[in-house]
């Protein structure tokens, strides 16, 4: 109460003291001054308002990138996935490719192989029905057969027809019929043969040319094949060996059977070299 009385005072003595005039012109720039205030502060509370509102905008727009950046981590995620697929696709695609290409390669080589197997064996089919052929007389005289033995062609000749019993001797008959065999296998070319001396189980006995039947067995293979050059074989393409009672056809338990074991047989021999492997084969014998 005294303060506010003390205040009335003083701005009445203020008053008392100061011109009208002044105390006006006072008053006019006083509101004026405020009037610029209140301006002033309209306008800076408008350009507060405007910079809440931009920032609010901007708060939003910078929600909305955030949105479509996390859309668009998320498509690239999914799209680089999809290329790992695809070059995962495109490996296993080309690993199928390259082995089936090396399948076709295998099957290629493996029908080479079995063309040329093929050819080799018809090869040899020919050359057997061609040997026939050449035979068929003494075949039907019963002189001799011709038959394929473990895989080679085999001439096949009695030896009762060729020699005495217990002798390696050809006689006169047997030898006409190894010499036709000779011409024969004079017109093979390229080709070698073995005289194969077989006999029965029957031991041999009081002869000290013959002491067994291996002794027999060769002599009588020897004798064939002195008969064969003799007769045009050349010498280089024709062997002898024996094998006595070791190789039977059949059982010595009759005389029928006795009388098959006892044979001559010449042998083609077969040329190695035309035989599936074989170069890898002389490759690793001979070392390279």
């Amino acid at each position: 109460m005294t303060r506010t009385i003390l205040l009335a005072l003083g701005l009445a003595a203020l008053t008392a003291c100061i011109p009208k005039g002044k105390y006006v012109a006072l008053e006019e720039e006083l509101a004026s001054t405020r009037a610029d205030y209140d301006a002033k502060l309209a306008e800076r509370d408008a350009t507060i308002a405007d910079q809440e509102a931009t920032i609010a905008k901007m708060q939003g727009q910078i929600r909305d990138l955030e949105g479509a950046i996390r859309k668009i981590t998320q498509e690239l995620a999914s799209r680089e996935k999809q290329l790992a697929d695809l070059n995962a696709e495109k490996a296993a695609a080309l690993a199928d490719k390259g082995a089936l290409r090396a399948q076709i390669e295998d099957m290629t080589a493996a029908l080479a192989e079995l063309q040329e197997r093929k050819a080799q064996a018809e090869a040899r089919v020919a050359e057997f029905k061609d040997l026939l052929a050449k035979f068929q007389g003494l075949i039907d005289s019963g002189t001799l057969e011709v038959k394929i033995v473990d895989g080679r062609m085999v001439v096949a000749m009695a030896t009762d027809v060729l020699f005495a019993s217990g002798s390696a001797s050809l006689s006169a008959e047997g030898k006409e019929a190894v010499v036709k065999v000779a011409e024969v296998l004079a017109t093979i070319s390229d080709r070698s043969f073995q005289v194969e001396g077989h006999t029965d189980n029957v031991p041999m006995r009081g002869s000290e040319r013959y002491p067994n039947n291996w002794y027999l067995g060769a002599g009588r293979a020897i004798s064939v094949t002195e008969a064969m050059v003799a007769a045009g074989m050349p010498v280089e393409t024709i062997s002898a060996a024996s094998y006595g009672e070791n190789r039977p056809t059949t059982e010595n338990e009759t005389t029928e059977g006795k009388a098959q074991n006892r044979r001559i047989e010449i042998v083609v021999v077969p040329d190695l070299s035309l035989l599936p492997g074989y170069e890898e084969l002389e490759e690793m014998v001979n070392g390279g």
